[in-house]
């Protein structure tokens, strides 16, 4: 690893690692900017960003539970329905074709952006109920759909709870916990069945964790809907380049 290509992870890390930490969407851009501007395939570059979101995780959620922002009994249920399912996510990376896992990302980046969008209006919500029976498919579905992405999960869980109701602040607390067990299953998933990395996952994760901490700190003092608005769009629009991409390539 050279010396800009290094410099230029550590500032893809440190950016990453802000939005997860401020607003729990941010894995999304890691492992595109990692295919596309490093030059890093995505069946490496995937393993490697779940490794990184293991510090970046302790980190962020140590910081939540400080500031009483993490629900713990909900976080349960969704740990619980996103641990099997992330191992399953690690194995699918090493035999499912990187065209079809670069059209999934962009999917979920798009459909995370717009779902997010719509959502503006539902973070403030004060009262929210959501029972076990439906908490442990959504964690299921997060951990399969984080760990075949590489993208930790945040950016799935966020956006479905917020679509139900779930303040914003509550809902990136509980994404921050459901990372930890999604990130260690599908690292050890992909020690076993892919290409880990760990020169470039140690290096991610440790600016992951730098910018996650900043931005775990920020969550509690920025004015959170101006931010979700920001990165909302810039979800959307790196969706459609990837989605682009991948139509160029299939031409």
């Amino acid at each position: 690893m050279g010396i800009q290509e290094l410099i230029w992870i550590v500032l893809l890390g440190l950016t990453s690692g802000l939005m997860i930490g401020c607003i729990g969407i941010g894995g999304v851009i890691l492992v595109p900017a990692l295919v596309f501007f490093a030059g890093v395939p995505i069946q490496v570059s995937i393993p490697a960003a779940m490794m990184a979101y293991i510090p970046a995780g302790l980190i962020a959620t140590a910081v939540f539970a400080h500031n009483k922002s993490i629900r713990w009994g909900t976080a349960a249920w969704l740990c619980a329905g996103a641990t099997p399912t992330a191992f399953a996510g690690a194995w699918a990376v090493s035999v499912i074709n990187p065209v079809l896992l670069e059209a999934c990302l962009g999917l979920l980046a798009v459909s995370s952006g717009l779902n997010s969008l719509r959502a503006q209006a539902a973070t403030d919500a004060k009262g929210y109920a959501v029972s076990n029976a439906v908490l442990l498919p959504v964690g299921a579905l997060t951990g399969f759909l984080s760990s075949i992405s590489g993208t930790g999960g945040p950016l799935v869980l966020v956006p479905i709870l917020m679509s139900m109701r779930v303040p914003v602040l509550v809902a990136v607390g509980l994404s921050q916990v459901i990372q930890l067990p999604v990130a260690i299953v599908a690292t050890l998933g992909n020690f076993l069945y892919g290409q880990l990395d760990l020169q470039l996952g140690g290096t991610l994760g440790l600016s992951l964790t730098v910018g996650s901490w900043c931005g775990a700190k920020l969550a509690h003092v920025a004015p959170r809907a101006s931010l979700r608005w920001i990165v909302s769009a810039v979800l959307a629009v790196v969706g459609v380049f990837i989605l682009g991409n991948v139509v160029w390539r299939l031409m």
